[in-house]
């Protein structure tokens, strides 16, 4: 298949399915790849990059059993552990980072579903950001009912986080306590409730190309508007310890991959991006154009200031 005559059309409206022949996403030259992935960047998204930073409002003790996670209670990781954040401590990590030139803020929780008290906690401190600051506002608080993302809608935040990980057909090898389904119920609810939706996965888990193809079709048809790629950094204490990292050209591949599939999305490097050259700097010049970023340690591996200054090197305005 010519990859170059696929590129135009997809930019001229065609969209890759389960019924196309995706064979030529795998066995293609990886450099002509990624230049035409990059040029479906360019045509969709522009030079403009999206930084988003993320923090732990809540950590530990979660009762899922997702094999990648050092917060699962299942597994044995001597991860910190704490209730919800002050707001005050939240508040003060978004300037922050809105100061440096961040985007979107996003407070992430462990948990199956954030509830109770500690939920509205988040809503009187998304209802403080949404006053205090113009960064967009974005929540990762597991699996929530139809009511608690409007009740979030209404705090100022305008995007739901919820990974699905990895394909329907492996997500039983990753996790047993919740369902592939629930993850999908989870993005319906809240688009029903008026949010964009950020939700990707990780590679590096063991799964085959056809797993990250699937994956890419099964967020191509949600109509996701953010897909965060990680890649697995294998973590001491979880079943997935001693697992082989990932290399640079398969990230590349991948990254290239659901640039193909879904065009339009805000392609968003996540964890792992220090098992690349540059900190992933390549990966934005084959078809990813948004990064998580910031200050705190991450396993994203960069720093605000570091990750403008790439971007504006490599030719994004940020």
């Amino acid at each position: 298949m010519d990859i170059k005559n696929i590129t135009e059309q997809i930019i001229n409206g065609r969209r890759l399915t389960e019924d196309d022949d995706l064979s030529f996403l795998l066995t293609c030259d990886l450099d002509e790849l990624t230049e035409c992935a990059d040029k479906l960047r360019r045509h969709f998204s522009g030079t403009k990059a999206n930084l988003c930073s993320i923090i732990n409002g809540r950590s530990g003790r979660c009762s899922e059993d997702c094999k990648f996670c050092a917060q699962s209670a299942h597994h044995c990781t001597g991860i910190e552990e704490y209730d919800f954040l002050d707001k005050e401590k939240i508040v003060a990590e978004c300037q922050h980072n809105e100061e440096r030139g961040v985007h979107r803020f996003a407070i992430v929780t462990a948990g199956r579903r954030l509830s109770g008290d500690e939920f509205e906690k988040a809503l009187d401190t998304y209802r403080t950001l949404s006053i205090d600051n113009n960064v967009g506002l974005c929540a990762s608080f597991g699996l929530l009912e139809e009511e608690q993302f409007a009740e979030l809608r209404r705090a100022g935040v305008t995007r739901y986080h919820a990974n699905i990980e990895t394909s329907r057909a492996n997500f039983g090898n990753i996790c047993t306590t919740h369902t592939f389904e629930d993850k999908l119920e989870c993005i319906r609810r809240a688009k029903a409730a008026g949010l964009e939706v950020c939700s990707g996965g990780i590679i590096g888990m063991g799964e085959s190309w056809q797993d990250r193809i699937d994956m890419a079709l099964t967020l191509s048809e949600l109509g996701v508007s953010s897909i965060p790629i990680n890649a697995l950094i294998p973590i001491k204490g979880t079943p997935l310890e001693n697992i082989d990292r990932i290399n640079e050209p398969d990230i590349l591949r991948t990254v290239a991959i659901f640039r193909f599939i879904v065009p339009e999305a805000d392609i968003r490097l996540a964890a792992g991006r220090n098992l690349m050259n540059n900190c992933g700097e390549r990966a934005f010049l084959s078809g990813a154009n948004s990064a998580i970023t910031g200050d705190m340690l991450t396993t994203s591996g960069n720093r605000i200031r570091e990750d403008i200054e790439m971007m504006n090197r490599i030719g994004y305005s940020v």
